[in-house]
C-alpha cells in the first residue's frame, strides 16, 4: 500500500514515469486582526510599510522555494502564481493560485504560499496588534485549506 515506506527511512515518492500535465492548486486561510488595525492597513499607515504587497511577495518566494522549506516536496516548475487579499472587518483573506506543468501537484506551494503571506501580515503588524503585556490575545492565523486542486490531463 504505501511503496514509497521503505525501512521506516523517508524517501520522496519516485514521479520518473508521471507524465507532465498542467496543474493547478488554489490555497486559503485567514488572519483575524483588530479592527483598527485593518483600518490602518486601509490607510497605509502601518509602521513597517505596505503590509499587503509585502505579503504579497513573501508568498510568491515561498511558493517558488517550498521544496526546500518541506524535506519531501519535489522542486517543481512554476508556471503562475497569484496572490489575492480580501479584507474584511477583523480579518484578511489570502488567496494563492499555483499553475505548473509537471508530474506532481502544486498544493503544497499554494498552501506554503499562504502560509508566508499570513506569517508576514502578522510580521507586518505586530506592534499594532499588540496588547499592554505585549501578548496578542485578538490575532490568529486560521482554517488554512486547499480550495481546488486539478490537473488538466
Amino acid at each position: 500500500m504505501f511503496s514509497h515506506i521503505e525501512d521506516g527511512r523517508a524517501k520522496m515518492v519516485d514521479i520518473s514515469n508521471k507524465a507532465d500535465v498542467a496543474r493547478q492548486a488554489v490555497a486559503a486561510g485567514e488572519i483575524q486582526l483588530k479592527p483598527d488595525t485593518i483600518e490602518a492597513i486601509k490607510n497605509r499607515q502601518i509602521v513597517k510599510g505596505e503590509v499587503l504587497e509585502t505579503a504579497r511577495i513573501a508568498a510568491i518566494m515561498a511558493v517558488k522555494r517550498t521544496s526546500f522549506a518541506i524535506p519531501m516536496c519535489h522542486n517543481i516548475p512554476i508556471t503562475s502564481i497569484d496572490v489575492k487579499f480580501d479584507l474584511g472587518d477583523d480579518a484578511i483573506t489570502a488567496t494563492v493560485e499555483v499553475k505548473s506543468t509537471g508530474k506532481t501537484g502544486v498544493e503544497m506551494e499554494a498552501l506554503y504560499g499562504v502560509s508566508t503571506a499570513l506569517l508576514t501580515i502578522w510580521d507586518m503588524v505586530k506592534s499594532a496588534e499588540k496588547d499592554e503585556t505585549g501578548n496578542y490575545p485578538f490575532t490568529k492565523i486560521k482554517s488554512i485549506r486547499v480550495i481546488k486542486k486539478s490537473k488538466m490531463a
